[in-house]
């Protein structure tokens, strides 16, 4: 709640009212975020999706052997405005675990690890122009790369949303 206290006018010497927030309140980071959400206290966490602990999500897509990749809300949270996005080319492989992009925020660059081993079948060109989208849609217009799945046995190893909900404390 803002306090207030009293500071004499300059042009009268009447005293005015002004009211301070503490600075414990909020931070200069939170003034400067568009994306800043104070009583957000949970992320959104899809069940129908499979996470990894480095923040990225496998979706399945309608061919059982392609899956859409992303990073989680609460990535997207955690780094801020995204403002460039570094992905590969169509054709490209990785094995699991592979460095296959970097995300540039605000606050910070990240590379992107691959979840599952496997090629590259479609990018998401719209994160060119529209870099933003991993933070406003990251499930939905914000995935980042299509694979084509080598080995689909790995996603066994991947998180469940229960599971990585409580990897995040939530």
């Amino acid at each position: 709640m803002p306090s207030a206290f009293l500071v004499p006018a300059l042009h009268n010497q009447q005293p005015a009212i002004r009211n301070v927030l503490p600075s414990a309140i909020f931070d200069s980071a939170s003034l400067d975020c568009p994306h800043y959400q104070p009583d957000r206290s949970v992320s959104d966490i899809p069940k129908d999706l499979l996470y990894t602990e480095e923040h990225e999500y496998v979706k399945p897509t309608d061919d059982e052997n392609i899956v859409a990749i992303g990073v989680t809300d609460y990535a997207q949270g955690e780094l801020g405005d995204i403002v460039f996005i570094e992905l590969p080319q169509i054709g490209a492989n990785f094995g699991k675990h592979d460095v296959f992009g970097t995300v540039e925020a605000v606050k910070a660059v990240s590379e992107l690890y691959s979840p599952l081993t496997g090629e590259v079948v479609e990018v998401n060109d719209r994160l060119d122009k529209e870099p933003a989208l991993v933070n406003t849609a990251p499930y939905t217009d914000g995935w980042m790369i299509k694979l084509r799945l080598r080995n689909p046995s790995e996603k066994d190893e991947l998180l469940g949303a229960a599971e990585y909900a409580t990897r995040l404390g939530e």
